[in-house]
């Protein structure tokens, strides 16, 4: 599971092999939220406002990069 960013001490991952919809993890202390590619909105758990703040404006600017990325580790035979 590589961390494909770092927004100070917020990690940003995509895990291979992982389930449908597309999407990243974010993991800030102890707090971990997932969040949809397509929409930004929030699959599971859960983040600090201002961190989140953080993530999805970076998210929103950069699409493309996590569709891409979620592809190359989340290949489908």
């Amino acid at each position: 599971m590589p961390c494909i960013k770092t927004i100070d001490s917020i990690k940003i991952y995509i895990y291979a092999r992982d389930h449908s919809p597309p999407h990243f993890h974010v993991l800030v202390a102890e707090h971990e939220e997932l969040i949809i590619i397509s929409n930004l909105s929030t699959y599971s758990g859960s983040i600090p406002t201002r961190h989140r703040k953080k993530v999805i404006e970076w998210a929103s600017k950069n699409p493309d990069f996590l569709l891409r990325e979620w592809n190359k580790l989340n290949v489908r035979l």
